[in-house]
This record gives C-alpha cells, structure tokens and sequence, in this order.
C-alpha cells in the first residue's frame, strides 16, 4: 500500500504554528493585563490607606500642613487611580483582540485538518479500488490459466 501524502501539510504545519505563536501572544496579553491590574488594585490600597491616614489626622491634632499633605496624596492618587483604569482598560482590549486572532487561528487549522481528513479518506477510497481491480485481474489471470490447462488436457 502507498504512503499517504498530503500535498498541503506545509500549510496545515504552519497553522499549527500560527496557533502556537496566537496562544502565547494571548498568554502575554493575559499576563499583562493582570499586571495591569495588581498595580490598580495596589493604587486603590494606598489611597485607602491615605484616607485612613487623614482620618488619623483629623481626629487627633490638626496641623494643617500635615492635612494639605494628605488631600494632595488623595487627589494624586485619584489621578494614578484614573490612568491605571485606562491601562486596564487597553490590557483588556489587547486580551480580546489576542484571543480573536487565536480563535480565526484555530478555525484556519481546523479547517486544514477537515480538509486533510477528507484527503485521507479518498486516498484510502482510491487505494481500496486499486486493491479491489490488482485482486479481481489476478483472479481472472488464474482462472484463464486454469482453463487453459483443462483445455489441452
């Protein structure tokens, strides 16, 4: 029986390899993003804790400066609070578009598979048929050279 080649699977390797690379780009999207938001959630703490500290400060004595100091504190970090937000924001965006183009990806390599499936089968269609005729001809060569020996007996 003959090998079966598929005469695109230079294209269906380099699918496997799109996919590949689609999978990592999602994976660093998808770390980047928790970065993102780690340093989100670490600005969201220290303004906490700033306006723990303000509490602090104006239950005790107050010293106006020490006061001023915080209230800039708090509105820095509502600022930082903001920008980060949009870094999370364009993170998220980036792990949706990463994982759209591992999705079209995948569609593609599925596709190169079905495709060579179907490859496959016809060959071993093709393959049976050729069996089928090299079997029905030496059953025919047999059976001629058998009635040509009862014919001179």
């Amino acid at each position: 029986m003959a090998k079966f080649v598929y005469r695109m699977q230079s294209l269906l390797n380099i699918q496997y390899q799109l996919e590949t690379q689609a999978k990592m780009e999602l994976g660093r999207a998808q770390m980047r993003l928790t970065q993102e938001e780690e340093k989100l959630q670490g600005l969201i703490d220290r303004k906490t804790a700033y306006l723990e500290e303000g509490r602090r400060l104006r239950s005790s004595r107050l010293h106006i400066m020490d006061l001023k100091d915080n209230r800039n504190a708090m509105l820095i970090m509502d600022e930082k609070i903001e920008d980060q937000r949009e870094q999370v924001k364009f993170a998220e965006k980036h792990v949706e578009e990463a994982r759209n183009r591992l999705q079209e990806v995948m569609k593609e390599r599925k596709m190169h598979e079905k495709l060579r499936e179907k490859a496959f089968v016809e060959f071993v269609r093709e393959e049976n048929a050729a069996e089928h005729k090299a079997v029905d001809e030496l059953t025919s060569y047999t059976y001629g050279q058998r009635s040509k020996i009862k014919g001179e007996q």
